[in-house]
């Protein structure tokens, strides 16, 4: 198996790295309009929320704030938490100073009581994480009965297009070379198989509800025609689920 360190060229160049203050502004700047975020992630969680006029939702992971922004636009009642204290700044300068934005890690102790919120959005966030069992079990403390935990996270099987050497059934870190508005990144995150996303969930108490490999959304083939070849095209690239907390 290629080294964990090892960009997708397969050359070790840079370690690896899980903090978004060194490149947080060249991130929101390409996050704002790429067709990997803009038009296929964000697109896609808003879908699948749905109507979320008066409902409590914690954006985990929340960057600088485009979802946010966006489910309150919808009438939802938001809060944005994020480990990044440049993220949240920029946050707080797109969603003004009376926003609900806090500091927060999902290998720690969420900051608020049980039953806070009626749906948490999780956004290509849970990949960075090694063990999901404490961040799961914060998540499903923080929702209500019947509330929702709507995730994106990295489909496992374009890990094994991309990587077709390594071991898909094995839960590791791995190297993964990103390029934000210029500035390159080689992002740690890991690798779970399907099997292992969706027992997570389970083994959390979590019941699946919707599990979705969306289209991107229109407008993307006129955009983005090299990748985008037609306007019905469809590709893997992110996982979306639905998990429901009884």
């Amino acid at each position: 198996m290629p080294s964990d360190h090892e960009n997708a060229a397969g050359l070790v160049d840079q370690t690896p790295t899980a903090d978004y203050d060194g490149f947080a502004e060249a991130f929101a700047a390409e996050n704002e309009s790429s067709l990997l975020n803009a038009y296929y992630a964000r697109p896609a969680i808003l879908d699948l929320a749905g109507d979320v006029a008066g409902r409590r939702i914690l954006d985990v992971g929340c960057g600088a704030g485009p979802i946010f922004e966006e489910l309150r636009d919808r009438g939802a009642i938001v809060t944005g938490v994020d480990p990044s204290i440049k993220m949240l700044e920029l946050a707080r300068r797109r969603l003004g100073e009376d926003a609900a934005l806090q500091q927060a890690d999902l290998n720690d102790p969420l900051p608020f009581p049980d039953d806070a919120f009626d749906d948490v959005v999780a956004c290509l966030v849970l990949h960075y994480l090694e063990d999901w069992t404490a961040p799961l079990a914060e998540l499903r403390r923080v929702l209500v009965s019947g509330g929702r935990l709507i995730v994106a996270v990295h489909h496992p099987f374009v890990y094994k297009l991309s990587y077709p050497d390594r071991n898909y059934f094995s839960t590791h870190e791995y190297g993964l070379e990103c390029d934000f508005s210029g500035q390159s990144v080689l992002l740690s995150q890991w690798h779970r198989p399907l099997q292992a996303v969706t027992g997570a969930f389970i083994e959390a108490g979590f019941r699946i509800a919707v599990v979705s490999e969306p289209p991107p959304a229109p407008g993307a083939h006129e955009k983005f025609p090299d990748d985008v070849k037609t306007p019905d095209s469809a590709f893997l690239c992110f996982l979306f689920l639905v998990l429901e907390a009884p």
